[in-house]
């Protein structure tokens, strides 16, 4: 089988799971999309490590993060700016998704990127606590301590008590 039959195959099966993932991880779709997208564009542009790979959905998943990751870089400023209220960003709209799953997403992305991204792969992407730090190539112990800090801090902004300051995340991350 050919590299392009093993991107459209991989594609098939993955596209979905990685997207919702990521999702999870940017809280914007559209970004979400174009991180997967660029991951499987990266595929078709050096297909042999992904071809050699041991598990194709890890390294897809590893590489729509690393894009991700860049992409949240360039837009640090901006996350900076939302993160300490002088800017406002209006929730949006998501066809098809429950007040609930929407309220979710929203603390997610409150989250500092390192927790963010432990809780969402553990929780929304169902792998082990071993797996997570072998996708984010970071000790077993690292992942547990963000995990334990990611519940609690989500607990805490899924209340329906009074609300979380926005910079309470940033002050321990």
């Amino acid at each position: 089988m050919g590299a392009d039959e093993s991107v459209r195959q991989a594609y098939e099966a993955y596209y979905r799971r990685l997207v919702t993932q990521v999702y999870g991880l940017v809280g914007d779709l559209a970004e979400a999309e174009d991180a997967v997208h660029e991951a499987f564009a990266r595929v078709l542009a050096s297909p042999r490590s992904f071809l050699q790979a041991d598990d194709a959905e890890r390294w897809l998943r590893v590489a729509a993060l690393n894009v991700a990751r860049s992409r949240y870089r360039r837009r640090w400023l901006f996350d900076k700016l939302v993160r300490s209220g002088r800017v406002e960003v209006a929730p949006a709209a998501v066809p098809g998704m429950s007040g609930d799953r929407v309220a979710l997403l929203a603390a997610l992305r409150r989250l500092a990127p390192p927790t963010r991204e432990v809780v969402v792969l553990h929780h929304l992407a169902d792998l082990s606590v071993a797996e997570v730090a072998e996708t984010l190539g970071v000790p077993v112990g690292t992942v547990k301590a963000r995990l334990a800090r990611g519940r609690a801090t989500l607990a805490r902004y899924l209340t329906d008590d009074e609300p979380v300051p926005l910079t309470e995340e940033v002050r321990h991350a």
